[in-house]
């Protein structure tokens, strides 16, 4: 067995990962990079690129079929989806490639491949060929899908996020797990696509919104594609022919079946945890084998351990992981010493049609808000793209107008989503945000008439309250 030594090791290849090992070598550390394969990130791999491309497809066959609204005649079309799922997989390989070009492109003595795992706080195990001991360990493992209960007896005939995009055909039909933002894309792409789909999802909300009306507004309108059985849950699951059998019981207590002849597991992705023997830290554990952690710095209590990315479960998306691997690769290069940058604002997109997006603070109808809301079933220029549905709703601080988050589901949510994530970081108030250019027409009026609405609600409770 070889051994080691480095100021910093970092355990995992991906987004958080990688910008740890950059992060900490800026400042100076001495770094070893631990992977265990098949690399190239979640992202490029198996999650945004390849659904965005899928979605792209599914796109491109809707509009089509939807080109009649501006007098546009589309005759015979018809989806190859064997062609599709190649086109996935080759401009897939292409964004996996650049990752892994850039891994390789790190010396040799700086990366090790195997699995690792703790042998006390700061002494790692790669396999049986490697022993790294380190000042500080940043833990960037990412996360793995898991296939709910009822499917485990029958799991070799499920696919998952990890799986899907290796298909070499479209299915006759399709039963999706999960109706959070990766159940919801696949699915309506899917049938987009002409899969005949059903999702099922035990919540009452799709994609986890907790504002009601925009909630409503997005299975309304995302219901239209494909058979939506929100409240129920699927109990079980047999081989029926080359396809799966699925039984599951709604939320008013009835129960249903149907066979369909693929089955995707697409709820959640827990941390890749097991592996890491993490007890032999001397860190307390949560019931799933999760350490404390500090959400800031990222380091778990005071030890040399910091957590980043999917890994630690805090904000599973791309743009956080490769935030807190610059984070916590920062910190574990000067532990003890540690900064504790504010978070960002909370921000989640989902890429259906219409967009779904939610910044900031989550709705809360026990607390004291300003809620500034517009419908897009007539926004100008929404109405000229036949895309004219959806809805936005901000929320505001009633002392002053400070937006503090927003929800909304229509067309161009995901840029109109950025200016507000802005806002809300920016500690903007409605009226600040207002004394800015919309161009017109945009889709972003939208937003305007929403801020004018907060703006003038504040306006008349400071002209109700008593003078001072």
């Amino acid at each position: 067995m070889q051994d080691i030594s480095c100021d910093v090791a970092v355990i995992g290849a991906g987004t958080a990962g990688l910008a740890a090992r950059a992060a900490a070598n800026r400042a100076g550390a001495s770094t070893v990079l631990i992977e265990r394969g098949p690399g190239g990130t979640t992202c490029a791999r198996v999650g945004c690129m390849p659904s965005k491309l899928l979605i792209a497809a599914a796109r491109a066959a809707h509009e089509a079929g939807e080109a009649g609204l501006f007098g546009v005649e589309v005759a015979g079309i018809r989806v190859d989806g064997a062609a599709v799922m190649r086109r996935v997989r080759r401009e897939r390989d292409r964004f996996v490639a650049a990752v892994l070009e850039g891994v390789e492109a790190i010396p040799a003595r700086e990366r090790i491949a195997g699995t690792a795992r703790f042998a006390d706080a700061t002494t790692l195990l790669v396999d049986d060929h490697t022993r790294i001991s380190a000042r500080a360990v940043v833990v960037a493992a990412g996360s793995s899908p898991s296939v709910p209960p009822p499917l485990r007896p029958v799991a070799d005939r499920v696919l998952t996020t990890d799986t899907v995009f290796e298909i070499a055909d479209l299915p006759d039909s399709l039963a999706v797990l999960g109706a959070g933002a990766v159940g919801l894309e696949l699915a309506q792409a899917m049938s987009r696509l002409g899969v005949r789909v059903t999702l099922f999802d035990p919540s009452s909300a799709v994609a986890g919104l907790s504002d009601p009306e925009i909630a409503a507004e997005a299975a309304s309108l995302i219901g239209r594609d494909f058979a939506l059985h929100l409240g129920a849950e699927v109990t079980g699951a047999e081989p029926d022919g080359d396809g799966l059998r699925l039984h599951w019981r709604g939320g008013d207590g009835t129960t249903g079946s149907g066979s369909f002849a693929r089955v995707l597991a697409a709820a959640g992705r827990p941390p890749n945890l097991e592996p890491l023997d993490l007890a032999r830290t001397g860190l307390d554990l949560d019931e799933h084998g999760l350490p404390d952690f500090n959400p800031r710095t990222l380091q778990c209590g005071a030890s040399p351990i910091f957590l980043a990315g999917d890994v630690n479960h805090e904000r599973p998306v791309l743009h956080e992981a490769s935030r807190q691997g610059t984070i916590a690769g920062g910190n574990a290069a000067r532990y003890p010493q540690v900064e504790a940058p504010p978070p960002w604002p909370a921000f989640s997109l989902v890429y259906t049609d219409p967009e779904i997006a939610v910044v900031g603070e989550a709705f809360d109808g026990d607390r004291d808000r300003i809620v500034g809301s517009v419908s897009l079933a007539d926004q100008g220029r929404a109405r000229v793209m036949g895309r004219n549905a959806g809805a936005i709703r901000l929320y505001a601080d009633p002392a002053d107008g400070r937006l503090v988050g927003g929800a909304m589901v229509g067309p161009e949510a995901e840029h109109l989503s950025h200016l507000l994530a802005i806002a809300v970081q920016e500690g903007w108030t409605a009226g600040r945000m207002l004394d800015r250019p919309f161009y017109h027409p945009t889709v972003e009026e939208g937003l305007q008439s929403a801020l004018k609405e907060i703006a003038e609600a504040v306006a008349r409770r400071r002209a109700a309250s008593p003078s001072r």
